[in-house]
């Protein structure tokens, strides 16, 4: 199988089965963006105890690159200290805009999202998640819950 028909695969695996789909009722922050282009909408949730993300979930509706993104993001950050998941999530970001070399060690199979670099109109779809994950824990109150366009 070819690799870009493995990441295909990968990416649909993520949309059709999502990893961390669900409500978080304890959650230390929930924060929303949408992206009115497209219509993509996250909710992105977690539980922080001291400096790790000991939890990490995500709702909301829109392509497969969005819904895909979120679900490999709540399992790349999830039982991260909050300083690695900022990392992860620049890198990941330059990875989007084509600055970061897609390192499958680094990424795991957030490497399947490479090939949106060249669609650029998608690539929104692909950070959105990271966007709203950033926004929470860079806010630093603890409850980021407002709904903000992306």
């Amino acid at each position: 199988m070819p690799l870009d028909e493995l990441y295909k695969e990968v990416i649909l695996d993520h949309y059709k089965s999502p990893r961390n789909k669900r409500e978080l009722p304890d959650a230390t922050f929930t924060c929303s963006r949408n992206n009115p282009l497209c219509g993509d909408e996250i909710r992105v949730s977690a539980i922080v105890d001291g400096d790790r993300l000991m939890d990490v979930t995500f709702e909301g509706a829109g392509c497969s690159i969005s819904q895909s993104s979120a679900s490999m993001m709540t399992e790349a950050v999830t039982g991260r200290p909050v300083s690695e998941a900022l990392d992860l999530a620049a890198a990941f970001r330059g990875m989007m805009a084509g600055e970061v070399e897609p390192d499958e060690d680094r990424f795991g199979d957030l490497v399947a999202l490479k090939g949106v670099v060249k669609y650029p109109i998608r690539i929104k779809c692909a950070v959105l998640a990271w966007d709203v994950l950033q926004e929470a824990l860079s806010s630093g109150d603890g409850d980021a819950g407002a709904t903000h366009d992306h």
